[in-house]
């Protein structure tokens, strides 16, 4: 089955994005160049164009023009982060402890994350809101496509942004599972809790513009005063 023009036109984008041609922040040409220069219709061009603004991987400004998607600490913040204040606010964590370091990957981390890696970088963080320690976080992405992450310790707060500036990874989506659990001695360890006190666990898996996973992140939680907010549309 041949694949619809416009798709076409999305890889051609991606695959530039990825490359490094296009940087954040980087002009695309215009629906009339673009089509022009990939053999397609201006209108083909165009549902590229609203498909790549869908998924969050270019930013279009009415009578300017498209531009690649700049991940900012502030806009990967609040897309990603989901811990809410009680009255709704969005909850700012500040970072307590990080550890960095290169491992053989799992073999479930290895069947789950692009291209089955050999070896996988983990960041393994505690962090706080208003000083009490709320939340215990391990996250898992590729080496051979994070190369010298393990190098860049200590970490700025929002990962997401480092990832895009530093390495062309650009998230643009995640799926996650939430339960209810006991805490084991190392999660209560690192929060300063009970053993088997309750925690929200969030299993994550991050894609990239190019639907590649490249990161898992298990976050445990402490939610007596915050909750996990998400909008449904």
């Amino acid at each position: 089955m041949t694949e619809p023009l416009y798709k076409t036109v999305i890889g051609t984008l991606i695959d530039r994005i990825i490359s490094g041609e296009l940087v954040p922040g980087a002009m695309l040409p215009s629906e009339h160049d673009l089509g022009t220069e990939l053999g397609v219709s201006q209108g083909t061009a165009r549902k590229a164009l609203e498909e790549l603004e869908r998924r969050g991987i270019i930013k279009r400004r009415q009578g300017v023009g498209s531009f690649v998607a700049v991940r900012t600490p502030e806009n990967a913040m609040f897309q990603f982060f989901r811990l809410r204040n009680p009255d709704g606010t969005q909850a700012i964590p500040d970072l307590a402890e990080e550890a960095v370091s290169s491992r053989n990957a799992a073999a479930c981390e290895a069947g789950q994350l692009s291209g089955a890696p050999e070896k996988v970088h983990e960041i393994v963080r505690v962090r706080t809101i208003g000083g009490a320690r709320l939340i215990y976080e391990k996250s898992v992405v590729p080496a051979v496509l994070f190369p010298g992450l393990d190098q860049r310790a200590p970490l700025p707060n929002a990962l997401y942004a480092l990832y895009q500036q530093a390495f062309r990874i650009a998230i643009v989506r995640a799926e996650e599972s939430i339960r209810a659990i006991a805490a084991d001695q190392e999660t209560a360890s690192a929060l300063g809790c009970a053993v088997s006190r309750p925690v929200m666990r969030v299993e994550r898996k991050a894609f990239d513009i190019a639907d590649r996973c490249v990161e898992l992140r298990s976050s445990f939680y402490v939610t007596d005063h915050h909750a996990y907010g998400i909008s449904l549309s």
